[in-house]
């Protein structure tokens, strides 16, 4: 990588080199309560940092100076801890001033990524992994290398679970009365700002019930079903009550669950069964569950995850409190409506001589 290459990310995948410069600097990385505060008392001293990149791949050593360490042990630079506070603190400010959606490139920052042997921002998609970290581990004394996935709270909401047409939850339509072909049209060719909202309202209108069939991708569908064989079900109540518009927060949506108890657990216990089943969901999408990949239960992200708050604070989830980390999840989590048209949802459509619709899924923070 030469000195004028400059490398394009958005405000997530820059927030991922934030992280990377910021730990290395502070050398701690601080764990977090179910509210996003951090607890001054829990923290992992930060031994070293991987990096795999197209040049190679290289340990980055805290010590009284960043030392710089090849796949054979060579060490290529030494660089003053003061370097990384400053391009930490050069990245916050362009990550604060820049667009949530947008690529865009910081030359300010292709002199020090070329001298520390960076030449790309972006992990690889398939991996929920963003960041590999050596901590010392008070707790057991061990120093564990440890994969963690990077969310950014700077310039918008980011999202936990991604829409695409594997997503879809598809329901049949069962009415009274048959609907006639003008009928469908008019349905379909509602285009208000809740269209799909109206468009379910409209069938209920005219006499017909939504009868949850199946998801359209059978990976997903598995993926769900290793986590919890009640979730498939689960997920498409709490969908549907998203796309009639009676909430949206993933804590009030399991509210509604409860309450209507569709799968008929003994409540009288009082037994957490629909939230717990969540907030296990949530962690493994997290930590490593994608709906195109078998998902083992193994997380990718072993370590936990790491947030980046709006001031440029940077907190982790550790496995160690898990319970802070799916509380915050839950309550910090909503389902969203993405793009119909690009994932391929809300229309009425036949087939085998009967009606169906489907409804997609996608959960995005707070």
């Amino acid at each position: 990588m030469s000195d004028n290459s400059v490398l394009s990310g958005n405000i997530g995948e820059w927030s991922e080199l934030y992280v990377f410069f910021k730990l290395l600097a502070e050398k701690k990385l601080y764990a977090a309560n179910a509210e996003l505060e951090k607890i001054e008392d829990i923290y992992y001293p930060v031994i070293k940092i991987l990096n795999k990149d197209p040049l190679g791949e290289y340990e980055y050593h805290t010590n009284s100076v960043i030392k710089i360490i090849d796949s054979k042990g060579t060490l290529i630079d030494s660089i003053p801890i003061q370097k990384f506070k400053e391009n930490a603190l050069i990245l916050l400010n362009k990550l604060k001033s820049k667009p949530a959606q947008r690529s865009f490139e910081i030359t300010a920052l292709s002199s020090f990524l070329s001298k520390i042997k960076i030449s790309k921002i972006k992990a690889k998609s398939s991996e929920k992994r963003d960041i590999t970290i050596v901590v010392h581990d008070m707790f057991t004394g061990f120093n564990p290398k440890l994969g963690f996935s990077v969310k950014s709270q700077i310039g918008g909401d980011s999202t936990l679970f991604n829409a695409s047409q594997q997503t879809n939850f598809v329901y049949e339509i069962i009415c009274n009365k048959s609907l006639t072909e003008l009928e469908i049209d008019n349905i379909n060719n509602i285009s208000s700002k809740g269209k799909i909202k109206d468009r379910i309202n409209s069938l209920f209108n005219h006499g017909c019930i939504l009868k949850f069939q199946k998801i359209d991708s059978s990976q997903l569908t598995n993926n769900l079903i290793i986590v919890d064989s009640a979730l498939p079900q689960m997920l498409s109540e709490m969908l549907l009550d998203y796309y009639l518009g009676k909430e949206n927060s993933v804590v009030a949506l399991t509210k509604i669950l409860i309450e209507k108890n569709p799968l008929k657990f003994d409540l009288s216990t009082e037994q957490p069964f629909y939230e717990y089943k969540i907030k296990n969901l949530l962690t493994d999408i997290a930590l490593g569950m994608t709906p195109k990949t078998p998902w083992s239960g193994i997380y990718d992200a072993n370590g936990g995850y790491i947030v980046v708050k709006e001031n440029g604070e940077v907190l982790c989830y550790h496995i160690y409190n898990r319970n802070e980390f799916q509380e915050y999840l839950f309550r910090n989590t909503k389902f969203e409506t993405p793009s119909s048209g690009r994932n391929k949802f809300g229309k009425i459509y036949k087939k085998d001589n009967k009606l169906y619709i489907k409804l997609n899924l996608q959960i995005r923070f707070l």
